[in-house]
Formats: C-alpha cells, sequence, structure tokens
C-alpha cells in the first residue's frame, strides 16, 4: 500500500508559470521588453513534435514572443548552424533551444556550441556547463533545475542531504549532481558500472533515478521516507498497452519513500516551465536589467 506523498510537477509547473507570466507582464510594463523563444526542429520525430508544440503554446500563455522553425530532415548541417547563427543575431530572440535528437548527419555537440551561450536556455553549452560546474552563474539544464525544485518543496532545506543520482549524462545526471553540490548536499552519483547499486542507493535521503532505464530502481532500494525524484519517461507494452512508466518501480518505491515523483505528471512539467524561466533570465540579462522575481 503506498503511503507516500505525491510530489505534484503539475501543480508545482502551474504555480512557476503563473509567476513567470508576471515577470513577462513587469518586464513589458517597466521595460518595453518581450523576452523571446526560438525552436528549432529539424525532422518529424513525433515526440518532438508534440514537445515542441507544447513550448509555443506555454511560452505564448505567459506572454513571451514565440517562434518555431521547422526544417526538412534532410537539411545539412551548414543550413541548422545558418539557422542558429541568424537567431544569435536577432535581438528579439533572448533564448534559442535546437530541439534533440537531431538526424545522424547533424553534429549535435557542433550545433549546440555554435549557440551564443547568453541564449543557450538549454543550458547544453560547454560555457554554461563550465560554468554551473565551477559555481558561477549560469544558464542551467531544464530539467535538473526542475528536479531541485521539487525536492526542495518536498524535503525543505537541502543541505546535508545525502543525495545519490543515478546516471551521470551530460544532460541531467552531471548538471543535477553540481546543483545539488551548491545546495550543500552530499552528493553520490551511481550508475550502471556501480559496485552494489542497490546498497548506494539505500545510503540517500534524496533518490534522483536519470538513467534511462524502465523500472530500474526497485522499492528494496530506497530507505524508508527518502524523496525519490523520477526523471525517466519510458514507453512499454503492458497488458496489450502502451503505457509510460519512470525509471522506478513506482509500486514498490512508493510503499517505502516518504515522497516521489509520478510518472507522467512529475518531473516532466517542471522542464517546459524552466525554459521558460530561462529565457526571462536571458531577456534580463541580455538588456542589464534585473530579472524580476519569480
Amino acid at each position: 500500500m503506498a503511503t507516500a506523498a505525491v510530489i505534484d510537477g503539475k501543480a508545482f509547473a502551474a504555480g512557476l508559470r503563473e509567476r513567470i507570466a508576471g515577470a513577462v507582464a513587469k518586464l513589458k510594463s517597466e521595460h518595453s521588453l518581450t523576452p523571446g523563444l526560438a525552436v528549432v526542429l529539424v525532422g518529424e520525430d513525433p515526440a518532438s513534435q508534440v514537445y515542441v508544440r507544447n513550448k509555443a503554446k506555454q511560452t505564448v500563455e505567459v506572454g513571451m514572443h514565440s517562434e518555431e522553425h521547422r526544417m526538412d530532415a534532410s537539411s545539412s548541417e551548414a543550413d541548422v548552424l545558418a539557422m542558429v547563427d541568424r537567431l544569435n543575431n536577432d535581438p528579439a530572440i533572448h533564448g534559442i533551444l535546437v530541439q534533440l535528437p537531431l538526424p545522424d548527419q547533424i553534429d549535435s555537440e557542433k550545433v549546440i556550441n555554435t549557440i551564443d551561450p547568453a541564449k543557450d536556455v538549454d543550458g547544453f553549452h560547454v560555457i554554461n556547463a563550465g560554468k554551473l560546474a565551477t559555481g558561477q552563474d549560469a544558464l542551467v539544464a531544464c530539467t535538473p533545475v526542475g528536479c531541485v525544485m521539487l525536492a526542495k518543496d518536498a524535503l525543505g532545506d537541502l543541505s546535508g542531504v545525502n543525495a545519490v543520482v543515478v546516471g551521470r549524462s551530460n544532460i541531467v545526471g552531471k548538471p543535477v549532481a553540481q546543483l545539488l553540490l551548491k545546495e550543500n548536499c552530499t552528493v553520490t552519483i551511481a550508475h550502471s558500472r556501480t559496485r552494489d547499486l542497490p546498497g548506494v542507493v539505500r545510503g540517500a535521503d534524496l533518490v534522483i533515478a536519470a538513467v534511462g532505464r524502465p523500472e530500474m530502481v526497485k522499492g528494496d532500494w530506497i530507505k524508508p521516507g527518502a524523496c525519490v525524484i523520477d526523471v525517466g519517461i519510458n514507453r512499454i507494452e503492458r497488458d496489450g498497452k502502451n503505457k509510460l512508466v519512470g525509471d522506478c518501480d513506482y509500486a514498490s518505491c512508493a510503499e517505502v519513500a516518504g515522497s516521489i515523483t509520478p510518472v507522467p505528471g512529475g518531473v516532466g512539467p517542471m522542464t517546459i516551465a524552466c525554459l521558460l524561466h530561462n529565457t526571462v533570465r536571458a531577456a534580463s540579462a541580455a538588456n542589464g536589467i534585473e530579472t524580476p522575481q519569480m
């Protein structure tokens, strides 16, 4: 029987978007500044199309300027780099997001590192990653920021908390570990090669599961009362139906944890809200304005 408090990422993200809308209204009225976000989508990936559509909708809802640039799957790397260069030089655009994955003929790393770091609202540019790693102010990847917001909401002050991050990707694992260090957590990064992975996870007050394997983290890996933030979004077939599941086995983990994010409805909604948050920060910085409270 589940005893864990459910961390409602959908409700938290809605509240954050409301505060962002207030910040955008303030920038418009006091500085005649409308933050602008441009999304570049190359190809016809269905999941990416849905995601881009949601981003555009929410960007407009909070009062920002939204642009969507769709490019053919056969576009060359030079075409995509030219598009990024154009957006880098467009003063109406403060945030640029190139939707991943990109087609095979395009080097994702090269494209990301061509984005102006001051407009890199995805936080993937090597300069922003480096600033985060060295404790400097930076635009940080959206999903890790969302994870930490939800963890703080569930646990309050994170200082001294024993945190285990399962997964070491540049997109979630590494940046979320850096953010947790900034919050004065004791951080362990675990992964597929970790010896006695269940034993390592059992020592955590806070578990961030970002490994990309369906239901890998089991309830008997979880310390009683721990906070579990599940970043995974995996499609599996169960009982003849397509189902979305996380990296944690929700049913067994919820019996032991103190609080847990569901999939869907946990970390997912936070990612777009944090993207909008980053765009407001980028627009303010580009114009030498203090970022409004959000």
